[in-house]
């Protein structure tokens, strides 16, 4: 089944704490006018698809791909029941809620799945940050009392945005996307999410948001003091279990793929084209293993992608 490249229609998710900045910074036409908080780039689960929007697989969902022609477009060797990764874009216009993900040895049942991620801060308003990991010293004990109390802001270690930084967010790690913040989120298949707290926020119909505190604590790594976003020295900004993300700055031609399995492109600046297309900011495209095609072009001079693949 020969493809050049594969793109998706995206899936718009409506979130409390979302806003419109896919509108406003990437030129998207977003449905109704209420908030919305994650676009699903690349997922393949029961409850979410994904669907080719070009290409001669028009129409056909990414889960029937990567059962049908697995070792033709993605490569040799995968045995996952599917496709392993989500991508998404965040827009969050308010802070996120206070959260956790079990870690391969924190599933607390036979439901949970494990999840790491990597953030990669796109865009960032002036006084935008995160909460990621605690401060120094702070106790389990005193985390324990201060969820209790709703008093955990203080024992959280806050960290300034600084746009085209990233930061890896393994299973076991404490953290709060703060509002402000428009970032690329890669992350294992895996939609489990323990809520630790919620700024004591309702949701649309009024009522507190479900809390998850029990799993929380069970998860978390309270080891973990104080992470630091990274703005990365070479191109490999992330390798992990679940996929390896690494950074282009683009100057001139480079080649797509050099190796033997698929290659997940996102532009973060400028244009660059593959073959016929071009593809601007925030968009994102998906080489085949087998794609004929071999360079990708930045125009303008320069142009910056993550590419991720396993």
């Amino acid at each position: 089944m020969p493809a050049e490249y594969l793109t998706f229609a995206p899936l718009y998710m409506e979130r409390i704490w979302g806003g419109r900045k896919l509108q406003s910074y990437f030129g998207r036409t977003l449905p109704g006018t209420n908030p919305i908080g994650e676009s699903w780039e690349l997922v393949d689960r029961e409850d979410a698809q994904s669907i080719v929007s070009e290409s001669t697989l028009r129409g056909v969902s990414l889960h029937e791909i990567w059962t049908n022609y697995r070792e033709e477009l993605f490569g040799e060797g995968y045995d996952f029941l599917r496709f392993p990764i989500l991508v998404k874009i965040l827009d969050a216009s308010d802070i996120l809620s206070l959260q956790v993900h079990p870690g391969q040895k924190e599933t607390i049942d036979d439901l949970a799945e494990p999840k790491a991620e990597i953030w990669y801060i796109v865009a960032a308003e002036e006084q935008a940050g995160n909460y990621i990991g605690l401060k120094q010293n702070v106790r389990r004990i005193d985390f324990e009392s201060a969820v209790k109390t709703g008093n955990v802001l203080n024992l959280l270690h806050w960290v300034p945005s600084q746009r085209d930084s990233y930061i890896f967010i393994p299973g076991g790690r404490l953290h709060a996307i703060g509002a402000g913040n428009v970032i690329f989120e890669i992350q294992q298949n895996s939609d489990t999410t323990y809520r630790v707290f919620d700024w004591n926020r309702l949701d649309v119909s009024g009522k507190p948001r479900q809390l998850h505190v029990e799993e929380s604590l069970r998860c978390i790594n309270f080891n973990d003091f104080e992470p630091a976003l990274s703005k990365g020295d070479g191109e490999n900004l992330v390798t992990c279990d679940g996929f390896r993300v690494d950074r282009w700055f683009l100057k001139e031609d480079r080649q797509a793929n050099l190796i033997p399995k698929f290659s997940i492109f996102q532009v973060v600046r400028g244009i660059v084209s593959f073959g016929r297309r071009r593809f601007g900011r925030g968009d994102l495209f998906l080489v085949p293993a087998g794609s004929h095609e071999s360079a990708l072009k930045p125009h303008e001079g320069t142009a910056t992608v993550l590419r991720t693949t396993l």
